[in-house]
Formats: C-alpha cells, structure tokens, sequence
C-alpha cells in the first residue's frame, strides 16, 4: 500500500512499496511442483560453503564498504551506479521489480534484454572462443552452442567486480535454456568456481512468457540519485560529528 503520511522522512523511507514489488511465485515452481529449494546440485539444496580465502575476501570487503560506503560514486554498488543489473548475471536471477526478459534468436546470435537497467546480452552461436583473458567485462563474456533443443550458454571473463556470492573475475557459469512448453523455458545454471565455492553447485527455476511489453527503464550512471545517496551520507557525516561534540546526554 502506498501511503504519503509520515512526513519528509518517512516517504523517502517508504519510497518502494508493495506496487513495486514483483514476488515472481513461479520461479519456485518446475514441472508444476513447488520446490524448497532453487539448488538441484548439492541435493541438500544448499550452496556449498565458500573457501577460506574467499571468505576473507568478503569479510575484508564488508569491513571496507562499512568504513566508506559513501565517499564516492565507486563505492557503491555497480546496480546503484545503473551500470549494470543483477537480474541480467548470469545467473539471471530475479529479484525485487523489473524481473522480465526479451530473447530475440536468429541464426548466428541470441539476445537477451534485461529490463531493469536496460542490459543487453549478445551471445554469439558461431563456435567463437572466449575473449583474451586480459579483457573483462561487467556481465562475462558469453559464447553459445545448441545441444538439441538446448541453448547452452558458457560465460567468463567477469570483472574483479562481480561479486556473485563472493565470487569474482574467475567466475565461471554455464546455462541451459530448454524450451519444455509453449510458454516456459526451464534455466538451469551451474556455477564454477573453484577460487570461491568448495565444490561446483547447479540450480533451476522456469521462465514463463508474459503477453506485456517491456518498458524503459530509465537509468544512467551519474544519475540525481547517486547526488542524493552522496549527499545524503555527508549529512549523516555531520549530524555524527555534531553529536559527538555535544558529548554523551547532552
């Protein structure tokens, strides 16, 4: 519910609400069942815990966004930033809003456009290899192949960025997009990373074709919201400083 009485404060708090949100119940849904769980591969449903190293990783970056989470445009996130998307990965995972796709195939390319930020993904199908390893890109570097009915989607080349879950540039993933009815595409996708997670894991969820169309989602880097986050936190940077001038009880 959309509600406009609690002030200035208040309705920059409450500025998402329930008419936003998509809950996207059919991702938990495969060949009519509901699933506990999105994980097939380890069959406890869990993601396997993450290495010592790429622990300390993430808790060095935790530790780092708390001390400066605000004093500059890089330290926010790349999906703040309207740089990139999570919903487009890989993996494409839904979240919050703006959860929707648009894959064009022809005979050489299959596109994928996200909605939320407006990410495009071009994954050639010609039997190219991947990139050089010294280029990286936000979303990977993605290549295609068809196994039967199966698009087969192999990505690399990430950024030290990327962040999925702790990992980073030596990121792989690989995507099966099967088309099992008129209207839904079974997406599995498998995460390879040895430098972060202790063993590789798979999981699944379904893509159901919708009959509205995808409307501009207008977002770009250097955008008046960064400004407002920016400002934002040099207030609260001065309101600390104030208080602790004032001294404790007063």
């Amino acid at each position: 519910m959309d509600r406009r009485d609690g002030g200035a404060e208040a309705d920059v708090e409450r500025a998402y609400n329930d008419a936003f949100y998509d809950r996207g119940s059919h991702l938990i849904r495969v060949d009519g069942y509901k699933r506990t769980s999105m994980i097939v591969d380890p069959p406890d449903g869990r993601i396997p815990p993450l290495t010592p190293e790429a622990r300390k990783k993430v808790d060095q970056y935790r530790a780092e966004a708390r001390r400066h989470p605000a004093d500059r445009p890089s330290d926010r996130s790349p999906q703040e930033r309207c740089i990139y998307s999570a919903r487009a990965g890989p993996p494409m995972l839904g979240a919050m809003y703006n959860n929707n796709y648009q894959i064009v195939q022809t005979a050489a390319y299959v596109m994928i456009f996200v909605e939320e930020i407006h990410d495009l993904r071009i994954i050639p199908l010609d039997g190219r290899p991947h990139l050089p390893p010294n280029i990286r890109q936000w979303v990977g570097d993605s290549i295609g192949r068809w196994e039967g009915d199966t698009l087969v989607v192999d990505t690399t080349n990430f950024t030290s960025q990327t962040k999925f879950r702790g990992s980073g540039e030596n990121l792989h993933v690989i995507e099966r997009f099967t088309r099992v009815s008129p209207d839904t595409i079974l997406y599995r996708f498998t995460i390879d990373d040895p430098s972060t997670f202790t063993r590789a894991w798979t999981a699944e969820s379904t893509f159901v074709a919708i009959s509205d169309h995808l409307y501009e989602y207008a977002c770009h880097e250097g955008n008046y919201a960064m400004v407002d986050m920016l400002s934002g936190a040099r207030r609260e940077e001065k309101a600390a400083e104030d208080a602790a001038k004032k001294g404790p009880g007063r």
